[in-house]
């Protein structure tokens, strides 16, 4: 049994979750690939797959086979990548994580950039604010926004986030335009933030002239998502205190309105964030050096 590619096989069953598209994405007969993991499973004297006439499942044991083969495939990837010949040339599955808004917004209008330098990376992107779990979840690096307080891991500061308060026109004919802060306590509504991890509710902090006010507001609604948390902007929920990237093109359409203004919230730093690793991958050293100078270009830095 050639071990590798049955592990392939299998990857590529779990990733497609079809045979025919496996044995396509692989360019092997499905016979083949079909044989690879019959024997992988024999091998291991466990089934990885549950197949029926519609779909195919992953068991239990198969999908902690996949997360072990998954990492084990990386190294390969990258010892083959870490001779000098492939070191103009990175290759491989490139896993990253940052929030839905930087990834729609920000990162993948960019990203034909990046695949059109680096031709062999293939990326993986997850849409989450959660904290991840970078070597359990096999995690390349992460794209975080705010203090990064975990001293285990790498960060590289790549940018910061200014800040707008603001809201719909339909929000203001409704309830006015807030003058200070703190009417957003008694006389107006915000629509709060809160942690997808931990379910904490931020609150939001103001600056003018040495005064600092903060605020947690009355709340109608509450998102966990910043791609939700300005579409409930947009329909006239409350008001929004969101990255400027976010509704700078909103304010210019007149879609959203400016409010508070004078009034600051201190620009949040931006990181890239990785396991410590003697060997960093080629591939992750490229990435954040490319996406520190998209952020800058996107006056994030």
């Amino acid at each position: 049994m050639d071990q590798l590619a049955a592990m392939r096989a299998f990857m590529g069953v779990v990733e497609t979750g079809s045979f025919t598209r496996a044995a396509e994405r692989l360019a092997m007969p499905k016979a083949t690939l079909t044989k690879h993991i019959q024997q992988l499973e024999a091998h291991l004297s466990t089934r990885l797959l549950n197949r029926t006439t519609r779909r195919v499942t992953v068991t239990p044991d198969g999908a902690a086979y996949y997360e072990r083969a998954l990492a084990l495939l990386n190294e390969l990837e990258e010892l083959d990548g870490s001779m000098s010949a492939s070191q103009a040339n990175p290759r491989g599955r490139l896993r990253i994580d940052l929030s839905s808004s930087l990834a729609v917004d920000v990162l993948i209008p960019a990203l034909p950039d990046f695949l059109a330098r680096y031709p062999d990376i293939r990326v993986d992107v997850g849409c989450t604010d959660r904290p991840v779990d970078l070597l359990g979840e096999n995690v390349d690096c992460v794209i975080r926004v705010g203090e990064i307080r975990d001293p285990s891991l790498v960060a590289r500061r790549i940018g910061q986030m200014p800040f707008l308060t603001c809201a719909a026109p339909s929000y203001i004919a409704a309830h006015g335009i807030p003058r200070h802060p703190r009417d957003l306590e008694t006389d107006h509504f915000m629509i709060r933030y809160f942690s997808e991890a931990s379910g904490r509710y931020y609150d939001h902090e103001f600056r003018r002239s040495g005064e600092v006010v903060e605020v947690a507001g009355r709340y109608r609604i509450a998102c966990n998502d910043g791609v939700a948390y300005l579409a409930a902007g947009l329909a006239g929920l409350g008001v929004i205190q969101a990255p400027a990237f976010m509704v700078g093109p909103h304010i210019a359409s007149g879609a959203l309105v400016a409010v508070l203004e004078g009034w600051d919230f201190e620009p949040m730093p931006i990181h890239v964030v990785y396991a410590p690793n003697r060997h960093l991958s080629n591939r992750v050293r490229v990435f954040v050096d490319w996406v520190a100078d998209r952020f800058a270009r996107a006056q994030l830095a």
